[in-house]
């Protein structure tokens, strides 16, 4: 019985613990506490970050300001290369073309000067038989020469063929080549144009003067030596005239 009594007392007397009260707080109440003392603490972080590295002399809005104008200064430049490149380019252009037209003048000057000899050589001879006069009834070729030219196995001539007596003879016939070369390690003569044949650039009618210029080709593999031009009058088969040339 003692011993129930104190227990009853114990339990329910002065000294029997104190019972606690509290509200209750719904779960997501708790939860809207907690992220709102994360995101103050976050962003206290990000400040103290940020201040730390001002305080470091790193400003994140100079940097950023910075950078823009740096990718501004790089795409300025970008466009400078582009246009200088395509002044180079044209730069380029233009000196390839200014090249090819100094080659054509450069051709076309030795052309000139070719021919302003030959217009030279040809006066200079007319001047010296106009002095002495063509007294001799006699037909001769004056002036021949045999060169190479551009193309393997061409070659280019010149004739001056000329007539004395009474001016106004007249002299009708046609020129032909015969052609002395080396092919094939045999020496071989060409006849240029054949007998027979009727071909215009051949042909020969004058007086006085008659100056011939053209080509004729030959096998590639050939060595020319010399060449032999024959003036052939109409209904003859002997030549009136000729003269060699030996090429070097």
């Amino acid at each position: 019985m003692p011993f129930s009594l104190r227990a009853l007392r114990h339990r329910w007397g002065i000294a029997a613990p104190k019972l606690a009260v509290t509200p209750h707080v719904a779960w997501y109440w708790r939860a809207a506490v907690v992220v709102a003392v994360l995101t103050v603490s976050l962003v206290l972080a990000m400040w103290m970050y940020d201040a730390g590295r001002r305080i470091g002399g790193f400003d994140a809005t100079t940097a950023e300001g910075e950078l823009s104008t740096l990718r501004n200064r790089v795409a300025a430049l970008e466009e400078e290369l582009k246009r200088l490149r395509a002044n180079a380019q044209s730069a380029d252009n233009r000196l390839q073309i200014e090249k090819t037209a100094q080659a054509q003048l450069v051709k076309q000057l030795k052309t000139v000067e070719a021919e302003n000899a030959r217009l030279r050589e040809d006066a200079s001879f007319f001047e010296g038989l106009a002095a002495r006069g063509v007294t001799e009834e006699k037909l001769a070729v004056a002036r021949f020469k045999v060169e190479h030219d551009a193309m393997p196995g061409e070659y280019r001539y010149r004739v001056l063929v000329t007539q004395g007596g009474p001016k106004d003879r007249e002299f009708s016939g046609r020129l032909q080549f015969v052609v002395n070369m080396q092919l094939g390690g045999r020496e071989v003569a060409v006849v240029i144009p054949e007998e027979k044949s009727e071909e215009a650039a051949y042909r020969l009618n004058f007086k006085r003067f008659f100056r011939a210029e053209g080509s004729f080709r030959v096998d590639p593999k050939a060595t020319v030596r010399s060449v032999q031009v024959r003036v052939i009058e109409s209904g003859a088969t002997q030549p009136r005239a000729t003269q060699n040339y030996t090429l070097s």
